[in-house]
């Protein structure tokens, strides 16, 4: 019996350190859970044979991902219309499949250690940061759950403009492990590891002073500007039935802020049919915006010969068009088209057939002032964001976070959000269907933000802004080819 209880909590106490992890992003930014999680992680590293790596690795991922992602069940059961028991298969899938990465981190992890009689945080950290950094690409990429997210309205935020999320994913991974090592050493050794995790805290709280200073630099007059947030069911908005009523709804909600607003923004797909069938509408928009100064910002889908693309567009004083690079799989498209349309309803949702846009600056303007704009899920991309926002004075990102309901991922989204504008110290204007829509500043602090679940129009001013954060200068290049680095030589020191 006791040696069944003792197999049972081996199973649970990494599940359970992952999840830990979950609470110290959004909605809850409780930051000491995530840095209790990783130094559970490393604890249990180093607790165990090495041959255990791979599986207390892939155990954590479990609780991990199954805390932290699970609300794609949603609209897959709920949008998707599955069996409640195929949707959590589906999902359990994705989980299970996502922590096989941190299964093969922790392997890589030991392999590089073998030999040494105490752990090393800094080749914990290379190696948390490498595997954040091919979660980023691989399998077209999933950018979600990264150590540096937590970092945010903390002492360590100022970090951000100099070394990206990567850069804090290092301090805090590094950090952690620093502290987890604490509980590993004998009594004689602990001056010494309090040492070291006193260093990486000094190092972190460093932020402070790197929070005063303004990496970029006021450009042209502030704008004014006004969010309309619809909060359209996602069954009405794709009924043919509702179309006319939506066009109604959102020409009447706007137009009494064309007036008095440089920018209005709509959000992602706001007018649910493709640019083409519905010219004269727009048209009409444009030129009522262009009579009375502002510029209006929609999501609208377009295509041409090639096929469909989720685009947003600039109409009135702006102009442009940009055609979203980075699909959702399942959402934008479905890959195995030929084999999996029809199945189940998951893989026939409305506009599930686009294709990439070309691989261009995603820039429009705004009157004078150019505007960077990514649609949903492409502004959790750290280096799509930061090289996109390059010649832009303001960030625009527009979304449908209707398909995760109640779940934590919106507001998870929206942190990620607020972290691209302090990366590029940038304002950034958030429009979507039911919330959150925001208006951000440079420092990635929210000015205004809408209740979600709420039809609002929230109205504000942002200051564009020019110049170049350090990290927009050097990209993560060098945080990764400092990880790199670190391993190589942890590599070659185990050979010797």
């Amino acid at each position: 019996m006791e040696s069944r209880v003792k197999a049972l909590a081996s199973l649970l106490v990494p599940i359970i350190s992952g999840a830990l992890f979950v609470p110290g992003l959004a909605p809850m930014s409780a930051w000491p859970s995530t840095l209790l999680s990783i130094a559970a992680l490393l604890y249990l590293m180093h607790r165990k044979s090495q041959q255990s790596a791979f599986l207390i690795g892939w155990l954590y991922g479990v609780g991990l991902f199954g805390a932290g992602v699970s609300w794609v069940y949603v609209s897959i059961q709920v949008h998707g219309q599955a069996p409640p028991l195929l949707a959590g298969t589906l999902t359990a899938l994705f989980c299970l499949g996502l922590a096989t990465l941190t299964g093969l981190q922790m392997s890589l992890y030991r392999r590089c250690s073998r030999g040494r009689k105490t752990p090393s945080p800094l080749l914990f950290a290379a190696i948390w940061v490498l595997f954040e950094w091919l979660r980023s690409w691989l399998f077209t990429g999933f950018p979600w759950l990264y150590a540096g997210y937590i970092a945010l309205d903390t002492p360590a935020a100022g970090w951000a403009p100099v070394v990206g999320v990567y850069g804090l994913s290092f301090l805090i991974a590094g950090l952690s492990a620093a502290i987890g090592s604490l509980a590993l050493n004998t009594a004689s050794a602990l001056r010494k590891r309090g040492a070291e995790a006193s260093i990486w805290v000094i190092i972190i709280l460093t932020g402070m002073p790197l929070s005063a200073v303004s990496w970029t630099q006021d450009r042209s007059a502030p704008l004014t500007v006004a969010i309309y947030q619809p909060n359209i069911p996602l069954e009405k908005k794709w009924d043919r039935r509702y179309f006319r009523a939506i066009q109604q709804q959102y020409t009447d909600n706007s137009r009494p802020y064309f007036k008095n607003t440089d920018l209005v923004l709509w959000p992602e797909s706001a007018l649910p049919t493709y640019k083409d069938r519905i010219e004269d509408y727009l048209s009409l928009v444009s030129t009522e915006a262009t009579e009375t100064g502002t510029t209006l910002i929609t999501g609208i889908p377009t295509r041409d010969a090639q096929g469909g693309y989720n685009s947003i567009v600039a109409l009135g004083l702006g102009a442009g068009e940009y055609r979203k690079q980075k699909l959702v799989p399942f959402g934008e498209y479905v890959p195995f088209e030929e084999n999996l349309r029809g199945l189940i309803k998951f893989f026939d949702l409305p506009m599930s057939n686009f294709i990439p846009g070309p691989n261009v600056p995603p820039i429009l303007s705004a009157g004078p002032v150019k505007v960077a704009s990514f649609i949903c899920y492409e502004i959790v991309y750290p280096g799509f964001v930061w090289q996109g926002a390059r010649d832009a004075a303001l960030l625009v990102t527009v979304s449908n976070d209707s398909w995760f309901g109640h779940s934590i991922g919106p507001l998870q989204h929206l942190q990620m959000a607020r972290f691209r504008a302090l990366e590029t110290g940038r304002p950034l204007l958030r429009g979507t269907n039911n919330g959150v829509s925001a208006i951000i500043d440079h420092k990635g602090d929210l000015l205004v933000a809408t209740p979600q679940f709420e039809e609002v129009v929230i109205t504000g001013e942002v200051q564009p802004k020019t110049g170049l954060t350090p990290l927009m200068w050097l990209g993560s290049t060098p945080i990764l080819a400092f990880c790199g680095l670190l391993i190589v030589a942890a590599a070659y020191r185990r050979q010797r």
